[in-house]
């Protein structure tokens, strides 16, 4: 590790000091070796207040530089810096990228290539099923898909695009060896694996409220656009959205019923300018990418013909297995076997008990 890179990490670890106080140091001393190095006044005639002057000194006395770095080590984190030749090049656009940046697992050229898909926790299943076809189009496609690992599509915009053989980047609230939330784990453990978690949060960090909103700002920095599937009036999507429009990024919005309290926010991003993304190829013919389909998703599974028989039977209909038994002249233990296996594949879904309908799914071609 070069000597000045220390110093970033131990500048990082201060509350008070994001890009706005990095660029005083760096411009005032130089380099942040000697930032480190400087007594309180240099500190203060650089442009700190006196608080985090204070907090400077005290990180000097506390801080063991050696052991934070073999820490970083053991956990296998990662970092770069505004001065990295490897920092992402979107995020080095923006106004104010933060100065370090962790990770776990990879970042690469091909996530030069990238867009966000954010939205509700509390997604609906219309919700649910858009956010699946999006991700596994454009992932299969080549687009790394970026998000906040939040339960809802966040979480599901993960997933699908790691089914999907694709890369992924989640974006965190707090320090990358703290993921939030726990349930996400197993899901953050094969990001690292096809992409990465990331954090401008030095390790350690617990998930805090307050940390959410301006991690968003990396979401949208990372990514060319930003997809909001569904969001309420006070998501925290639309943050995300905020910050894209202030980047000078595209920003998608996904329609949705105006009966729906999930979909006011996007709504209202359409009316408010947003592209009304009502097919995930709008994106890709954006982005200028010719469409290669890995084949691991859905559209390359094959139906028998008594599945073939019980979809066309289905329809856009929802059907109680005995009315799908009276209508395909099957025997229930086939029928029931046939509809088990279905689910699995993703063709169909269960309901209400007993009922099943079809999973709509995009026509991409």
């Amino acid at each position: 590790m070069k000597h000045e890179q220390v110093f970033w990490l131990a500048f990082s670890t201060i509350k008070g000091i994001g890009a706005v106080r990095f660029r005083k140091l760096l411009n005032f001393f130089g380099d942040l070796a000697l930032a480190w190095g400087a007594n309180k006044q240099d500190l203060i005639s650089a442009g700190l207040t006196n608080n985090v002057a204070d907090a400077v000194l005290e990180a000097r006395k506390s801080l063991d530089l050696d052991s934070f770095i073999e820490s970083l080590q053991k956990k296998d984190i990662s970092f770069l810096t505004w001065n990295s030749p490897d920092y992402p090049q979107l995020l080095n656009e923006i106004a104010q990228p933060p100065p370090v940046l962790y990770y776990r697992g990879s970042i690469t050229p091909m996530d030069d290539t990238a867009i966000a898909i954010v939205g509700t926790r509390n997604v609906t299943k219309y919700g649910k099923q858009i956010t699946i076809d999006t991700a596994t189009y454009l992932a299969g496609s080549g687009v790394t898909i970026v998000s906040g690992l939040a339960r809802g599509v966040d979480g599901i915009a993960h997933r699908a695009a790691l089914d999907a053989g694709g890369r992924t980047i989640a974006v965190l609230g707090s320090g990358v060896d703290v993921i939030y939330p726990p349930e996400h784990r197993k899901l953050a453990s094969e990001i690292i694996e096809n992409g990465a978690i990331v954090s401008d949060y030095p390790p350690g960090t617990k998930p805090d409220g307050i940390n959410f909103p301006p991690r968003n700002r990396i979401i949208s920095g990372l990514s060319s656009g930003t997809v909001v599937i569904e969001a309420g009036e006070r998501s925290g999507a639309l943050i995300t959205a905020k910050f894209a429009l202030d980047q000078g990024r595209d920003i998608y919005a996904v329609p949705g019923s105006v009966l729906s309290q999930m979909s006011k926010g996007t709504n209202q991003l359409i009316a408010d300018g947003a592209q009304p993304m009502t097919n995930p190829a709008q994106i890709t013919e954006a982005l200028n990418i010719q469409r290669q389909v890995k084949r691991t998703t859905k559209e390359s599974i094959s139906l028998t013909k008594s599945e073939e028989l019980i979809l066309k039977v289905l329809g856009s209909e929802s059907l109680h297995i005995d009315e799908i038994c009276n209508r395909t002249s099957m025997g229930i233990e086939k029928l029931t076997a046939d509809l088990t296996i279905m689910e699995l594949k993703g063709f169909i879904e269960r309901e209400n008990g007993m009922e099943y309908r079809r999973v709509q799914h995009w026509d991409f071609n």
